[in-house]
C-alpha cells in the first residue's frame, strides 16, 4: 500500500472508530431504556458538575512520565450511586457534548476530535453504569459499595484506553499504542484517587445533605489551589526547559554540534515531528538548511516547510503560527499543499538584522494535535538565544576559515600550505616527483607606490587567477607571503617540472589593466623537487625560496634548485661571525617606535602610551642588515639569548630614563619562541626589572601569532611564570596566521596587535576593514587590549577611532628612532618627565 493510500485508509478508519465509540454510548442509552422519573434538579446539578470538572485538569510528572486527569470521576461516583443508569449516561453525554462542542466552536479544530471525545466519554460511562447495575450497590457506608464504585471507575478507564488505542493506531501507529498501555497503571492513579474522594463525599452526603456545603467549599479551595499549582508548575517547566536549552546551546557551540543538538532538543520541547533552521546564503557565508525529523537519525537538508512562508517571516521579522484557526487561510492552504497540518516559524536575529528562520512542523499526536499561541511564544524565546549562538558560530567558522586562507585571494595561507606540503611528501608514488613552484611577483612595490595598494591587491588577485587557470590538475596553490605564491603538484620528472615552470610563468605574464592603466604582470619562478633535493616541508620551502631569489636574475625567470645555490650560505656564515663580534662589542643599536592613544588628538599631545624597542645592526660592510636576516642567524647559531637580553637591557634602561609622572615609560620587546623555551629566561627578566627599577606591568613581550599557537605546549610554563610576575604578553601580527581569539584564551594574553596588512588595507578594502572590526569585537568580548600596527594615514586613524580601537603604532606618528632622537620626539609631544628611577645593583 502506497503512502498516500495508507494515509487515506487511516483517515477513514479514524472516522469509523469515532462512529463505533459514539454508537457504543448510544447503545447504552437504548439498553437502559426510557426513564421512569425526571429528577430535574439532580440532573441540572450533575450536568453542571460534569461540565465544570471536565475542565479541571490535574497534571503531575513522575519518573519522566506525564500524568494528567480531570475531576469528573468525583461526581461520577456520586451519580452512579444516586441516579438511574440511563440518567448517568445521559447527563455525562450532555455535559461532554457541551464541553467539547464549545471547544469545537472556539478553536475550530474540526468535527472529528470533539465527536470522538464525546463518544469515548459516553461509552466509558455506559460500561461503568452497566457494571454498577449488575453488581447491585448496597448502603453508602458499605465497603462493598466503595469497592464497586472505585472498580467501576477503573473499568471506565480500561474501556477508554481501548478505544483510544484504536484511534492512536490509525493516527500514529503501534508505537503510540504501546506507549499508551505501558503507562496505563501509572495514569490510573489519578482516577482512582478521584474515585476515593468521590466515595468520601458520598458518605458525607448520605449522612447529611448539609455536608454538601462543606464539600462545595473544599472543591472551590481545591480548584483554586490546583489551578495555581498548575500555573506555577507550567512556568517552572518552561523556565527549566529554557535553561536546559540555553546550556545545551552553550555546550554545543564549544563542541561544534550546535545545530544538530539544538534542533533535536527543540523537537522534544515542542513535541514537533520536525524542526528546521534555514539561513540563506549571504556574501561569503554559504546557505544553511538543516532539518531534524522524528524518523531520521541525523540531520537532512530536506525542508518540509515551503520557502515562500520562510521568506515572508524573514521579511516581516515576525513569528507566525499556522493552524486551522491561526495564520490566515491563504498561508495555511499553502502549508496544507506541502502535506503539513500545522507549523510555527520565527525569525533568527543578530541585533536588528534578520538573517534566518527557525521553524517546527506537525505536532506529534496526529490530526488531533495542534500548536498553540503559547507554543509560539516559547519558540520565539528559544529563537532569541539560538539566533545569537548560530551567528557567533558562523562568525567563528569564518574566522577559522580566514585564519587558514588568504583574505585577498581566498587561497590557503602559509601555515596551511606547509601542512599540504608535508602531507604530499608523506606519500611516495613510483615514477613521480613532488614538484614545488614558488612565484615571486615582480614590481609589486612599484605598483603599490604608483597606483596605490588597492591596485596592488587587484594585481595579486589577477596573478592568483592566472596561476589557477594554468595549474595542472589536482595542484595545491597557496599564498605564503605578500607577493609570493606556491604551487605543489606531482609530475613525471624534474625535467617535466622545469618545463611546467616555464609554461606557468608564460601564462602569468602579460598586460593587465587596473584603474585605466595597463600593468605588465610577471613573476620569478623557483622550482624544487622531492625526493631529489628536500626531505621535509620546511627544507623544501627554504630551498625553493633560495631558487626563487636566483630566478630574479635568470634569463628566463625560472630557476631549478641545485646544490650550487648553497654558496649563498657563505654570506650567512660571515654574518654569523660578525654578529657575535657586534654583540660582544655593543655595536647593535636599539631604536624606539612610539605607541599612541587613538582616542586623543595626536597633535595636541598627551597621547603617548609607550614604545616598542626594535633592534638595528649597522654592518660596516653590508650597511644596515635587516632584522629578518640576522635574527634567524642568531637563532641558528645560539646567539639569540644574548641578543634578546641586549635589547631588553637597553629597553628597560631607557624606560626608566624616560619615566613620566606615572612611572617608567611602558616598553614592548619582541621575543622568539626559542627564548621563551629557555626555563631560566623568566629569572633573568626579573633580575633586569629589579636592576632598572621598572615595575613588571610596564614591560610587554611581543611574540608572533604563529609562534604563540604552534609553540603553545612548550611556551606555556614560561608564559605563565611571566604572567605571575606581572609582565604583559602581546600577540604580534595577529590575523596573518591561523589562530583565533578563542584558541588564545588558554594563554595569558593581555594584548593583540592587528597585522599591518589589514590595517593598511582598511581604507581601500572592505574585507580588511571587516576583519579588523571582527577582531576588535571579539577582543573586547574577551577583555584583550588591541594595538593597530602600520598606521600610515589620517584616514586610517579616523576609521580605527570609529571602530573604537584604543591604541595604534605606525609611520603616521613616527618611524623607529635612535634613543636621542626618540627622547627629543617625546619632548615635542609634551611628554612630562618624572624622576628617573634608575637603581643599579
Amino acid at each position: 500500500m502506497t503512502g498516500e493510500r495508507r494515509e487515506a485508509f487511516d483517515r477513514v478508519m479514524a472516522r469509523v472508530t469515532t462512529g463505533v465509540v459514539m454508537g457504543t454510548g448510544v447503545l447504552g442509552l437504548v439498553l437502559f431504556g426510557p426513564p421512569e422519573t425526571y429528577p430535574v434538579t439532580q440532573l441540572v446539578l450533575f450536568v453542571a458538575a460534569f461540565f465544570l470538572c471536565q475542565g479541571l485538569l490535574v497534571q503531575h510528572h513522575a519518573r519522566g512520565v506525564g500524568i494528567s486527569f480531570n475531576l469528573t470521576d468525583i461526581p461520577m461516583v456520586i451519580a452512579l450511586f444516586y441516579l438511574p443508569p440511563f440518567w448517568v449516561v445521559a447527563t455525562k453525554f450532555l455535559a461532554a457534548g457541551l464541553f467539547f462542542g464549545r471547544r469545537y466552536i472556539r478553536e475550530d479544530i474540526g468535527l472529528l476530535k470533539p465527536t470522538f471525545n464525546t463518544g469515548i466519554t459516553t461509552a466509558g460511562t455506559a460500561v461503568a453504569a452497566l457494571y454498577v447495575q449488575y453488581m447491585h450497590l448496597g448502603a453508602a457506608s458499605s465497603p462493598r459499595t466503595w469497592l464497586i464504585l472505585v472498580s467501576a471507575i477503573v473499568l471506565m478507564g480500561v474501556v477508554t484506553t481501548v478505544f483510544m488505542s484504536a484511534m492512536l493506531y490509525f493516527l500514529s501507529g503501534w508505537a503510540a499504542v504501546v506507549k499508551a498501555w505501558s503507562g496505563f497503571l501509572l495514569t490510573m492513579v489519578g482516577p482512582v484517587l478521584a474515585a476515593c474522594v468521590g466515595v468520601v463525599f458520598l458518605v458525607l452526603l448520605d449522612a447529611t445533605v448539609w455536608s454538601g456545603v462543606l464539600i462545595g467549599l473544599i472543591v472551590v479551595a481545591f480548584v483554586y489551589l490546583a489551578r495555581s499549582y498548575m500555573a506555577l508548575r507550567r512556568q517552572r517547566q518552561v523556565l527549566r526547559e529554557l535553561n536546559d536549552f540555553t546550556q545545551l546551546v552553550v555546550d554545543s557551540v564549544s563542541s561544534k554540534r550546535l545545530i544538530d543538538a539544538m534542533l533535536g532538543r527543540l523537537r522534544d520541547i515542542l513535541s514537533a515531528e520536525s524542526a528546521t533552521v534555514w539561513v540563506p546564503a549571504s556574501g561569503r557565508y554559504s546557505q544553511i538548511r538543516l532539518t531534524s525529523a522524528v524518523d531520521d537519525a541525523g540531520l537532512t537538508d530536506l525542508d518540509p516547510i515551503p520557502d515562500n512562508l520562510q521568506r515572508q517571516v524573514m521579511e516581516s521579522g515576525t513569528g507566525v503560527l499556522l493552524s486551522p484557526k491561526h495564520g490566515g487561510a491563504e498561508r495555511f492552504a499553502e502549508l496544507e499543499a506541502a502535506g503539513l497540518r500545522g507549523a510555527m516559524l520565527v525569525p533568527l536575529r543578530s541585533g536588528e538584522e534578520v538573517y534566518g528562520c527557525l521553524s517546527v512542523a506537525d505536532r506529534i499526536g496526529g490530526e488531533l494535535s495542534h500548536f498553540l499561541p503559547i507554543d509560539l511564544q516559547l519558540l520565539e524565546t528559544i529563537a532569541a538565544s539560538v539566533g545569537i549562538a548560530v551567528q557567533n558560530e558562523r562568525l567563528l567558522d569564518q574566522l577559522r576559515y580566514d585564519a587558514y586562507h588568504d583574505p585577498l585571494t581566498g587561497l590557503p595561507s602559509r601555515r596551511r600550505s606547509l601542512q599540504a606540503l608535508q602531507e604530499a611528501l608523506s606519500i611516495t608514488v613510483p615514477g613521480e616527483v613532488v614538484a614545488v613552484f614558488m612565484f615571486d611577483v615582480d614590481s609589486l612595490h612599484e605598483i603599490n607606490d604608483a597606483l596605490g595598494h588597492e591596485a596592488g591587491d587587484t594585481a595579486l588577485r589577477e596573478v592568483a587567477r592566472r596561476i589557477k587557470e594554468q595549474a595542472p590538475a589536482a595542484s595545491f596553490i597557496g599564498r605564503i607571503d605578500s607577493d609570493e605564491f606556491i604551487l605543489q603538484t606531482r609530475l613525471a620528472s624534474t625535467e617535466a617540472a622545469v618545463e611546467t615552470a616555464r609554461r606557468l610563468r608564460a601564462g602569468i605574464q602579460g598586460p593587465f589593466e587596473v584603474g585605466g592603466v595597463s600593468v605588465n604582470l610577471s613573476a620569478a619562478v623557483g622550482v624544487v623537487t622531492h625526493p631529489d633535493f628536500a626531505a621535509d616541508a620546511d627544507e623544501l620551502l627554504k630551498r625553493v625560496d633560495g631558487a626563487t631569489r636566483q630566478a630574479k636574475t635568470a634569463a628566463d625567470g625560472v630557476q631549478l634548485y641545485h646544490a650550487g645555490l648553497e654558496s649563498e650560505s657563505l654570506r650567512r656564515i660571515g654574518l654569523a661571525a660578525d654578529l657575535r663580534r657586534a654583540l660582544d662589542r655593543g655595536r647593535l643599536e636599539v631604536h624606539f617606535q612610539p605607541k599612541v592613544r587613538l582616542d586623543r588628538d595626536f597633535d595636541a599631545g598627551g597621547a603617548v602610551i609607550g614604545a616598542e624597542a626594535l633592534v638595528r645592526w649597522p654592518h660596516p660592510t653590508y650597511g644596515t642588515v635587516a632584522p629578518e636576516e640576522f635574527i634567524p642567524i642568531a637563532a641558528s647559531t645560539g646567539q639569540l639569548g644574548q641578543l634578546t637580553e641586549t635589547v631588553l637591557d637597553e629597553a628597560l634602561r631607557r624606560s626608566a630614563e624616560w619615566a613620566g609622572d606615572d612611572g617608567p615609560l611602558p616598553m614592548s620587546v619582541n621575543l622568539s619562541p626559542r627564548t621563551l623555551a629557555d626555563a631560566g629566561f623568566p629569572d633573568r627578566v626579573a633580575a633586569l626589572l629589579e636592576e632598572h627599577g621598572v615595575p613588571p606591568e610596564r614591560l610587554t613581550f611581543e611574540i608572533t601569532e604563529d609562534d604563540v599557537v604552534s609553540g603553545e605546549p612548550r611556551l606555556t610554563p614560561a608564559l605563565d611564570r611571566l604572567h605571575e610576575m606581572g609582565v604583559r604578553l602581546s600577540v604580534d601580527d595577529f590575523g596573518a596566521g591561523y589562530s583565533s581569539l578563542a584558541y588564545l584564551r588558554r594563554l595569558p594574553v593581555q594584548e593583540i596587535k592587528i597585522d599591518l596588512r589589514f590595517v593598511q588595507g582598511m581604507a581601500t578594502d572592505d574585507d580588511d576593514k571587516a576583519i579588523v572590526e571582527a577582531v576588535l569585537g571579539l577582543a573586547k568580548h574577551f577583555a584583550i587590549d588591541v594595538v593597530a600596527e602600520g598606521i600610515e594615514s589620517h584616514q586610517t586613524v579616523e576609521q580605527l577611532r570609529e571602530l573604537h580601537c584604543a591604541a595604534g603604532q605606525g609611520y603616521y606618528f613616527s618611524r623607529p628612532l635612535p634613543p636621542d632622537r626618540f627622547a627629543a620626539w617625546l619632548d615635542g609631544q609634551g611628554w612630562t618627565r618624572g624622576q628617573a628611577r634608575l637603581r643599579v645593583v
